[in-house]
């Protein structure tokens, strides 16, 4: 293939990408983000057996690049999929001190008398 047809694939893709990201619910985000997560790790072991079997100082320098971004990608993805399952948990209560008796006082803090 040559170059203008690669490029006219990756931008048809691209918007294809953009436009089926754009149409996903929120409730379907975190099952898609964990697919893309798993197709990411794909993509980082592609790139490291490319940069492995890599002869051309060129085509070395764009594999490792390759690795370094899916890497990043990847990370990315998990730490925003950890970030939204941390949304649907309940919020702990702090642990209670066993035998410590709590201050049971006024709801309303103490006001402070002015000096005049």
């Amino acid at each position: 293939m040559d170059g203008m047809s690669l490029l006219t694939i990756t931008v048809l893709a691209v918007f294809v990408g953009f436009e089926v990201v754009s149409k996903v619910s929120s409730t379907l985000h975190t099952p898609l983000m964990s697919g893309a997560n798993a197709i990411h790790g794909i993509i980082l072991v592609g790139a490291i057996i490319v940069a492995g079997q890599a002869a051309d100082p060129w085509v070395l320098v764009v594999a490792l690049l390759a690795v370094v971004l899916a890497t990043a990608n990847l990370v990315g993805g998990f730490v925003v999929t950890d970030r939204m399952l941390e949304m649907f948990r309940g919020r702990q209560r702090p642990p209670s001190s066993a035998g410590v008796p709590q201050d049971r006082g006024s709801v309303e803090p103490a006001k402070k008398e002015r000096r005049q």
